[in-house]
């Protein structure tokens, strides 16, 4: 066997041996590389997901006084939709406004960055960068202030007419939309540029060498070879967005609370665990069913 191995072949090279045959350990390989991520959403995602399926079907009369029993109350989801679907429903409006405003400012900044720039682009990533390095709370704590009565802001819009004397911005629902697409913003210039970016100017010249408008350009080159990075930085936006409570907690006032808050309350105020578990998943529910039906209809081929 050994002779046949370096046997010539034609062109007077001994013929290469046939690679030894792949063991048990080399199979098995990939799987143990997969473990700790696998015990890591083991222990950090599946165990509490299913510790908070089995808390939304607690007995809800029961108490941290009296102990809960899973009794299978399915009836606490439609108790929950009746309660605060107001704050439910509002939690989808801010969170899609919000976007809305998002893509207005978001995409022409992207583009602008990918294909405008030029040596100025690491600058102006730091730039939609940085403001992530503080933290959450006091960046919304800054627009607190920005949005006060007594601000800049205020004072310049009333100076211009666009409020009243008495108009204000803050404890509205116009400060929580503002706080969400401030806050979000870079989830979605980020996937965005990183699209744009890889976009070849030639395409464009091309379009324009056949006539095409500007318009006529943007939404038959450029928006398709972007829809990879709009698809992931619009859901990177909106489904934390959904979830938020600190906006609506600091620049809002109870009319204007979404489901999170609802739930903040109920598991750290009420201590009504039954209910904050049960609206915790018809959230979950909610925002997976707009997720699918959105990328039914945009496609995922490039994003999956």
């Amino acid at each position: 066997m050994t002779a046949l191995a370096h046997v010539p072949t034609s062109t007077g090279q001994p013929a290469t041996p046939p690679p030894p045959p792949r063991g048990g350990r080399h199979r098995l390989l990939p799987y143990l590389l997969l473990l700790p991520g696998a015990a890591w959403l083991l222990l950090f995602f599946a165990v509490p997901l299913f510790q908070l399926a089995a808390a939304s079907l607690y007995d809800p009369s029961g108490s941290l006084s009296t102990g809960y029993a899973l009794t299978w109350a399915f009836g606490n989801y439609p108790d929950a939709v009746q309660a605060y679907w107001p704050q439910l429903g509002r939690s989808f409006l801010y969170a899609g406004i919000a976007l809305v405003l998002g893509l207005l400012m978001g995409y022409p900044l992207a583009y602008a960055i990918a294909q405008k720039a030029g040596r100025w682009k690491n600058l102006l990533l730091v730039c939609v960068v940085a403001p992530m390095f503080t933290s959450f709370l006091v960046r919304t704590l800054a627009w607190k202030t920005i949005l006060s009565d007594n601000g800049w802001l205020v004072g310049l819009l009333r100076d211009v007419h666009l409020l009243g004397p008495d108009g204000r911005l803050l404890a509205t629902p116009v400060a929580v939309v503002l706080g969400l697409t401030y806050n979000f913003l870079p989830f979605l210039v980020l996937p965005l540029y990183a699209s744009l970016e890889r976009l070849d100017y030639r395409l464009l010249e091309a379009a324009g060498d056949l006539y095409a408008s500007p318009v006529q350009t943007f939404r038959r080159v450029t928006l398709p070879l972007s829809m990879p990075g709009l698809i992931a930085g619009t859901l990177l936006f909106f489904i934390p967005a959904t979830g938020d409570y600190i906006n609506a907690e600091l620049l809002g006032t109870p009319n204007e609370y979404m489901v999170g808050n609802v739930i903040d309350s109920a598991f750290l105020v009420r201590l009504d665990y039954p209910q904050g578990a049960a609206l915790s998943f018809l959230l979950m529910a909610a925002i997976l069913a707009v997720v699918f039906v959105y990328l039914r209809r945009a496609g995922t081929e490039e994003v999956l």
